[in-house]
């Protein structure tokens, strides 16, 4: 496989590197490409320093294609990069909507992959955490309706998200009052209701695609879900609160067994111990963690529980990975 990385120097591209490289990932050849502002930056990849080169203007040598660049420019450039033979596994917004490219999360919907026309879209970080929790339950019990209310880390506005909340956090430290370029508000110290554009029902965009990508993700758009996204002073790893309602009885007995089970996930749920799902411990790690299971105290037919993953890894690259992994053995 001759694989290219397009935008290699951000975050996820470079957690794109480390998961290839950590999953001995089949290819002949890898090729990093980045703006031109980038380009001559050295990654390491298998105790081997390559060079990222500036990203051209048509297709690609490549077989597979792992975007991490932006909506605007992937939707420029995808379908060329497409048709000159390459599969697009794209990790920005640009195709998700599109009727004729599939979203996938490979644990829960990986059919989908062998439907694509060149372009593989990966869903929104939060979404994919989300249904790597609730799909398995939804399979099993049949869900009704979702609120979620999300505790998004700096990650999730790529390595400048981080940098401005390390940065910030320190001036605040040393007396001084930390400011906002990449946030709405200052985020150290703060929680912020606010992550991308506000629609006209109130709700955001970022909110909204929970909504939009879990519909089209589970095949299923009886689902009820609404969903609040907070921004939140930590660096990787997105935690969600989560409280269904089902069509029957569930206790949290059989949704702990359902979920130790399914692929992708770790239960952690020891309240008394102290053992359940934190950014802390889920930060690094390819499977999120559920605990917290418990009846919901507001629906008859309920649960509640906590679910936390690595924005970078789950909610993003290595999701990719995964979808090219699974393109390669085939229906």
């Amino acid at each position: 496989m001759r694989v290219a990385v397009v935008g290699a120097t951000g975050a996820v591209g470079r957690e794109i590197l480390k998961v290839l490289e950590a999953r001995n990932f089949p290819l002949s050849e890898l090729r990093l490409y980045a703006s031109p502002r980038s380009a001559g930056v050295r990654l390491p990849f298998r105790g081997e320093e390559l060079s990222v080169e500036p990203l051209p203007e048509g297709s690609l040598p490549a077989d597979l294609v792992l975007a991490s660049a932006g909506g605007s420019l992937s939707k420029a450039l995808a379908p060329t990069w497409a048709e000159g033979g390459a599969l697009v596994v794209d990790n920005s917004s640009a195709w998700r909507y599109e009727p004729h490219v599939p979203l996938v999360v490979p644990e829960v919907n990986r059919q989908e992959i062998f439907r694509h026309q060149g372009i593989i879209a990966n869903p929104n970080c939060t979404t994919a955490i989300l249904a790597m929790a609730l799909w398995p339950l939804h399979r099993a019990f049949r869900a009704k309706r979702v609120i979620v209310a999300t505790y998004q880390a700096a990650s999730g506005a790529g390595a400048k998200g981080m940098e401005e909340l390390l940065s910030e956090t320190h001036r605040y430290l040393h007396g001084e009052a930390p400011r906002a370029e990449v946030f709405a508000h200052p985020l150290p110290f703060n929680v912020i209701p606010h992550i991308d554009a506000f629609q006209e029902n109130g709700y955001t965009r970022e909110e909204m695609k929970v909504v939009w990508e879990t519909h089209k993700i589970f095949g299923d758009s009886s689902l009820r879900i609404s969903a609040t996204a907070v921004r939140v002073p930590t660096l990787r790893a997105h935690a969600e609160a989560v409280s269904v309602e089902f069509e029957g009885p569930v206790s949290p007995e059989a949704a702990r067994e359902v979920l130790a089970q399914a692929p992708g996930v770790e239960v952690v749920d020891e309240p008394l111990a102290k053992r359940y799902p934190m950014p802390l411990t889920a930060s690094g790690k390819w499977n999120v963690e559920v605990g917290r299971i418990r009846q919901s105290l507001a629906f008859e037919n309920g649960l509640d529980f906590f679910v936390v993953g690595d924005q970078l890894l789950k909610g993003a690259a290595l999701n990719a990975v995964q979808i090219a992994e699974e393109w390669l053995k085939g229906p």
